[in-house]
């Protein structure tokens, strides 16, 4: 088991050993679509397995912190806090992971009709993600503040804006089903079904880091 050390001055250090392990995996999610926009399989089946072991090392962790999270901190955290902020990133893990098996599932084709719209929907998730890990690199400088302060306010800034950048995904997700569904009559339902499915994960990529700042910045308000 990985082990883990809690201290009182650092109680984040584990998530963020966690978050390291979660990040390479969505960090392999932008790789992946150049690869089926390029029908580069063989690269694409690499990045696949890239994430597949990242994820699994973000599961080890997680099961460590789990079962050696203390009951109390001398700060103000709560255990539940902590744990419940740990179940959503791990989430940004696992569908990572769900992404890497729905693209490699077939040799599937990029519709050149989407090509433009795809990948700007894909970068607007990311910069939901973004704006998180900005967030959360401050948390050690916050820890050290007292959670309060400057440090304070530009990390719920950055929380505030990683929820307005989730919000203009999900504007975009909703206008490339529509464009995507419109092409029934070009592409094969399957494909037209595992591209739909595609979108939805990319999605939940979003909103699991939008979760992941609602949940920093109730323990802010703690």
């Amino acid at each position: 088991m990985t082990d883990i050390d809690w201290r009182d001055d650092a109680p984040f250090e584990p998530l963020a050993e966690h978050l390291r392990h979660a990040r390479n995996c969505v960090d392999q999610v932008l790789p992946m679509f150049e690869c089926v926009r390029d029908c580069n399989y063989e690269r694409l089946k690499h990045l696949s397995e890239e994430i597949f072991a990242a994820e699994h090392e973000a599961d080890k962790v997680k099961t460590a912190i789990r079962q050696t999270i203390p009951r109390a901190f001398a700060l103000p955290l709560y255990r539940g806090d902590l744990l419940a902020f740990l179940h959503v990133q791990d989430e940004l893990a696992d569908t990572a992971e769900d992404l890497a098996v729905q693209l490699t599932i077939k040799k599937l084709q990029l519709p050149g009709e989407l090509t433009d719209d795809v990948f700007a929907y894909l970068q607007q998730v990311l910069k939901v993600c973004n704006r998180l890990y900005e967030a959360l690199g401050l948390l050690k400088d916050l820890t050290e503040a007292d959670f309060t302060g400057p440090k304070g306010m530009q990390v719920l800034k950055l929380v505030a804006e990683a929820e307005h950048e989730e919000w203009v995904a999900d504007k975009l997700q909703y206008k490339l089903a529509q464009r995507l569904f419109a092409l029934d009559d070009v592409l094969k339902a399957t494909d037209i079904f595992l591209w739909s499915g595609i979108f939805q994960n990319l999605g939940a990529l979003a909103n699991h880091a939008d979760k992941m700042a609602e949940r920093l910045r109730r323990m802010l308000a703690r």
